[in-house]
């Protein structure tokens, strides 16, 4: 762990007086905290928990519907409600924003085109007030757009219109990228800092930390994620730098309002999966950031891998909560990660909680290619899913009937953790998206209980040589191979089973103006490329059409950045021919860590797959997406799973104690809340996500 700093004497100063601070004040939150749910993840320490106690052990199979509201757009919803004086808002699949009555559900302003449909995905909004004047904050597409929560209009005072360009905090090199955000805003006195998505490929944008003022929508403050070569941290990156980008927030951010830091968990470089363009470690790139939520000044930081090679960027935005040790109370702040570790610091000074180790991993065989010579390693808690390192035949699927053969391809890869991207097969497990997903953990922000839910999915990494395609081939299919090839495949077959379609047939079901417009502002999990020419997306739109003809025709653009020496093939599930994960089961799981003792107290599998259960088999977790909410009086509420249930469970011991099928799966973090003395638990519906149907509903449960 370093302890660095910019501005040293300023810094040194501004820790002194941290770490004069009581510990004890952190328990002196008092209910109004944890009775509302006025921002994302239920607060600035983004715990997802409430003291509401209305909803018991005693009464909660009385737990029932209370009202549900659909939304215009059907599709994915990964987002968290937030509910202030008695408004619920939230964002529909198409990013519209809409206000209803938190207590029946009536919809009382909807905010949005009712014909441009966007296919980004949104975590929800941001509220700010300072009284008199309440307002929405949320992103469309490089728009952060500013609302009146009463109306939901625009508010024109703020930036243009109603409107700011997240890509004002951008160098000029940048303006044209690719800057989305798919997470609503930390807000801290009158700024809003902003998460950050952009490209993941070569001359991605930067991921600048940006504080906007929420008054006025102009440029506050920002951080360089990665800083210029005269700055600390600068020197460690070694190679062009207008070849690079990314090390962007994007899963959000905690704030500890009292000390006034704020809590930053950078991505990974770009480009993902080779980094001959970017030796060195990547500072500030997969790091946990302490700034000064004022200023944006760095206090002090952790990184959790050096040179990523394998996208292990956090997953989530971090927990901070108080860990008692030899009867002190200490303010801490608490990072799930995608290989499955938890990270805990004191976080006035960044000192680890638990020891880490460096220890050696291995060398890249790629040619231009350096990976890092060691990577830190929490020696608690132990990692809450599984490692690739550990599997053996007893871990093939036994509900396969193709274990013979999933057993040779096990054999056939390098398993070992931070076995780096080779032209062989390596085994990730956790797979790419991790075992913690962007739902992030729970916690018990006086006890310093963590509770998280995990993914156990096997992917495979494979690199290939970049053969260059000949000067033959036309514009549109070099555009597509260089930017589309690695999630859609060369063939352009996709990866279904993994969310990636098939584009074989695209004509049928898109339009040239719809392709179009995918391809400039992204689709889910996609990027955009608005840095392409007119010509260059018009040439990869007849090859996806298979207007041979015009995509062959002579053309004046030639692509304006080399490629790698090498590709990445693609984000293969490991599968077993029934279409279930190779590995036996759990595929899920859900756990709570006592992060006083780094030990844990209860895990079990999360989640069924209906056939196996429809057998009397035992539950197998599932593929899971979303986050839980754990209240004071003991119960832990969470949807999240593929088979789309609804489950509330005993967060003593792990017990089921209730469950609801949902009208459709819900890939999102419910929302806790109170009403006229009545306590609510809402949660969005939109399937669609892991091959589920789709849905447009918000539905809301009470006991009353």
């Amino acid at each position: 762990m370093k302890l660095k700093s910019p501005y040293c004497l300023s810094t040194l100063l501004l820790l002194s007086f941290l770490c004069s601070c009581n510990p004890e004040e952190d328990s002196e939150k008092k209910d109004s905290q944890y009775r509302t749910w006025t921002s994302y993840l239920g607060g600035p320490d983004r715990n997802h928990y409430s003291e509401l106690s209305q909803i018991t052990k005693e009464n909660i199979s009385q737990l029932k519907v209370a009202w549900e509201y659909n939304t215009p757009d059907s599709g994915q919803m990964q987002m968290n409600p937030i509910v202030v004086d008695s408004i619920l808002y939230g964002v529909t699949a198409a990013l519209r924003v809409f206000a209803i009555n938190a207590k029946t559900g009536k919809e009382l302003w909807l905010h949005g085109d009712s014909l441009k449909v966007w296919h980004s995905t949104s975590r929800g909004v941001s509220y700010w007030s300072d009284g008199k004047d309440k307002r929405i904050l949320f992103t469309r597409g490089s728009e952060l757009i500013a609302l009146n929560a009463i109306t939901g209009e625009r508010i024109r005072s703020f930036g243009n219109n109603g409107v700011t360009d997240l890509h004002l905090g951008m160098p000029e090199s940048a303006k044209d990228k690719f800057v989305i955000s798919n997470t609503p805003g930390t807000i801290f006195k009158d700024f809003i800092i902003m998460p950050l998505r952009v490209s993941e490929g070569v001359g991605a944008a930067p991921g600048n930390i940006i504080a906007f003022h929420i008054k006025t929508g102009k440029l506050a403050w920002v951080f360089e994620t990665i800083p210029p070569e005269n700055k600390p941290g600068g020197n460690t990156w070694k190679g062009d730098r207008s070849r690079i980008g990314a090390a962007n927030n994007w899963a959000g951010m905690a704030v500890d309002e009292e000390r006034e830091i704020i809590y930053v968990p950078t991505g990974s470089a770009a480009p993902d999966f080779y980094g001959g363009d970017r030796l060195g470690s990547n500072l500030f790139s997969d790091c946990l950031l302490a700034l000064n939520a004022n200023t944006g000044e760095l206090l002090w930081h952790f990184q959790f891998t050096h040179h990523d090679l394998w996208d292990r960027d956090p997953p989530a935005p971090p927990n901070l909560l108080t860990v008692t040790r030899e009867g002190t109370k200490i303010p801490a702040v608490a990072q799930v990660t995608k290989q499955g570790y938890v990270y805990v610091f004191d976080r006035r000074t960044g000192k680890s909680l638990f020891n880490i180790e460096e220890i050696p991993v291995p060398k890249s065989p790629l040619e231009g290619e350096v990976a890092s010579p060691t990577q830190p390693f929490p020696m608690l808690p132990k990692p809450f899913a599984r490692q690739s390192i550990d599997l053996t035949a007893k871990d093939i699927n036994p509900y396969a009937k193709n274990q013979d053969s999933l057993l040779k391809l096990l054999d056939s890869f390098d398993k070992r953790i931070y076995a780096p991207p080779s032209l062989e097969p390596v085994l990730l497990l956790p797979g790419y998206d991790g075992a913690a997903e962007w739902g992030g953990a729970s916690a018990d922000p006086d006890k310093g209980i963590l509770y998280v839910n995990s993914n156990e999915m096997p992917r495979v990494l494979l690199m290939e040589k970049n053969n260059t395609l000949t000067s033959e081939a036309s514009l549109g299919e070099r555009v597509y191979q260089n930017y589309c090839a690695t999630c859609h495949q060369k063939n352009r077959k996709g990866i279904p089973e993994s969310g990636y379609p098939s584009l074989l047939n695209i004509n049928n079901t898109r339009t040239e103006e719809e392709i179009g417009v995918i391809i400039s502002n992204g689709k889910g999990m996609m990027t955009g490329f608005p840095q392409l020419t007119e010509e260059q997306k018009k040439s990869v739109i007849d090859y996806l059409t298979n207007n041979i003809e015009e995509s062959a025709k002579e053309v004046t653009t030639t692509d304006d950045l080399t490629p790698l020496p090498y590709n990445h093939m693609g984000y293969d599930k490991f599968l077993a021919a029934n279409g279930q994960p190779a590995i036996a089961p759990p595929w899920g799981t859900l756990h709570a860590i006592d992060l006083n003792s780094g030990e844990y107290i209860w895990s079990i599998p999360f989640g069924d797959t209906p056939e196996l259960k429809e057998k009397g088999l035992p539950p197998t977790g599932t593929e899971n997406y979303g986050g839980a909410v754990v209240t004071k009086n003991g119960l832990l509420f969470i949807g999240a799973t593929k088979d789309g249930y609804f489950r509330v469970f005993n967060k003593q011991n792990g017990d089921l104690l209730w469950e609801y099928k949902l009208p459709a799966a819900a890939f999102a973090t419910p929302a806790m809340y109170e009403i006229d003395g009545i306590q609510y638990i809402a949660i969005a519906c939109g399937g669609e996500k892991l091959g589920t149907p789709k849905g447009n509903k918000i539905v809301a449960f009470t006991v009353n």
